[in-house]
């Protein structure tokens, strides 16, 4: 059950006497400690703080997935990779510690600031050819996925699902080089829907890396990602089915036939960045260009993925932001932070210098250097009655809520240009490995040049919208039940 959102005094046990639960109550109270904010709802008068009792700060060990789905027939599942509700989790030998997921996400966000940059010049020899060193972002730890299923017959396969990556792959036989991974391979011997795109198709030279024996050959496709995690194979057409009776015919994807990596056990990857060869775009046609997810408030739970259809209500929409040295991924305009409903003192140019990218397997939202002392600071007022606790990783404001019951937290809220201001919900606010050590889930990028990332712990429980024919990118809040 997701943490109530109210203004409530906190509570620190039996032992708590009445006076200072009284100087509580007048000091949360006082109109310079509690102002009003526009939640993502667009409601006004949304509470400034987050009550929360500290039993529920740590995800159930138990699925408690109820298959959140949006209306449409297209609409996927969503869960985290490495929770309860994940098929990937049983065989994987456990999921990774926090401090191996926030050092790994660490070298995603590396991975799209080079690419941002247009650092990645340098060429390394791959299998007699001279290719690219990275042509993908790091996979990072952080992802979730979805089964999607492939051929005719229909098999099923688990995904991860990425809007900073564009060819869709998966492992097929025959195979020189695959890693283990959850379901049997895809053979293409046994759909009859399954075709090889040949090298004059414009998929093919659509590529960021692609090569050809002969001009009537069969495609080879490589994909070399930042943490040197790589897939290379045929690039094929088959059917892809969406949900239970939904498909799309002529799908283009990579039947990877020599991979090896930091993939887990997951059956391959599905794209949805702005690439023509992108699940998103070659849905388009089809769904209407655009799509939207809801990922969960907790890896207990579920979300979904859905091509088209139409946004809710309640969204809030900001423009959706294309740039020339990166065109796969989806960039939008930050320009303030709120906190406990008060604005923090940060110039609008420190995040529109560098720009910011929406990013579904980045974990923790990166800002300016600048931008993220300020927040820091607003928020480390609003927390002094808590004790400190180490820092966590690249998390360096955390503390101790060891002896309370309830806790209260300070709201947090993104300003997007042309007025979107999206109230996270309490789990976009804090990343808690454990009671003793719960912190603030924001990042610096060490310095006002790099881009800002918003990671995937602060579009939890908001309907993300992409909708790419209006070029924007809308929020709408409690969405995934």
């Amino acid at each position: 059950m997701a943490p109530a959102t109210r203004r409530a005094p906190l509570s620190r046990g039996p032992g708590s006497c009445l006076l200072a639960a009284a100087l509580a109550l007048a000091v949360l109270a006082s109109p310079a400690r509690l102002g009003a904010s526009a939640a993502a709802d667009g409601s006004s008068g949304a509470p400034d703080w987050h009550v929360v009792s500290v039993s529920s700060l740590l995800p159930s060990a138990v699925c408690t997935a109820v298959g959140a789905r949006a209306s449409n027939s297209s609409s996927l599942s969503v869960v985290h990779r490495h929770g309860p509700c994940s098929p990937l989790l049983a065989r994987a030998g456990g999921a990774p510690s926090h401090a191996e997921i926030l050092d790994r996400d660490q070298d995603r966000v590396d991975s799209i600031h080079r690419r941002s940059s247009a650092a990645v010049h340098t060429a390394r020899a791959s299998k007699g050819v001279s290719l690219p060193a990275r042509t993908g972002v790091s996979l990072g730890t952080g992802n979730y996925i979805v089964s999607v299923g492939l051929g005719t017959p229909r098999r099923d396969f688990s995904v991860v699902f990425d809007t900073g990556s564009d060819l869709s792959w998966v492992q097929c036989r025959p195979c020189n080089g695959c890693y283990e991974q959850q379901d049997p391979l895809f053979d293409p011997a046994q759909s009859s829907t399954y075709a090889a795109v040949p090298c004059g198709d414009p998929q093919c030279r659509g590529l960021d890396s692609w090569t050809c024996a002969s001009s009537g050959s069969r495609c080879r496709y490589e994909v070399v990602y930042g943490d040197q995690s790589q897939t290379d194979g045929n690039l094929v057409r088959d059917t892809l089915a969406l949900g239970p009776s939904d498909a799309l015919q002529g799908f283009v994807f990579g039947c990877g036939d020599d991979d090896s990596g930091l993939f887990g056990r997951a059956d391959g990857l599905v794209g949805l960045g702005r690439n023509r060869v992108s699940l998103a775009s070659q849905a388009a046609a089809r769904y209407g260009a655009g799509f939207s997810y809801c990922l969960p408030s907790s890896p207990s739970a579920a979300g979904y993925l859905s091509l088209g259809g139409a946004a809710p209500s309640n969204a809030q929409f900001t423009a959706m932001v294309a740039r020339g040295d990166t065109p796969s991924f989806y960039y939008l305009n930050l320009v303030g932070i709120k906190v406990a409903g008060r604005t923090v003192r940060v110039p609008e140019a420190v995040f529109r210098a560098p720009g910011t990218v929406i990013d579904s397997g980045t974990v923790i939202t990166r800002l300016p250097e600048t931008a993220y002392r300020a927040l820091r600071g607003a928020f480390a007022r609003f927390m002094r009655k808590y004790k400190r606790a180490p820092a966590m990783s690249i998390l360096d404001t955390c503390y101790d809520f060891t002896g309370y019951t309830t806790v209260q937290i300070p709201s947090v809220a993104l300003v997007f240009s042309g007025g979107a201001t999206v109230s996270l919900d309490f789990n976009g606010v804090l990343y808690v490995p454990k009671v003793s050590q719960a912190c603030l889930a924001f990042a610096s990028n060490g310095d006002d040049t790099s881009i800002g990332i918003l990671g995937n712990t602060q579009q939890k429980t908001f309907a993300v919208v992409y909708d790419v024919a209006n070029q924007k990118i809308g929020f709408a809040a409690k969405a995934c039940t």
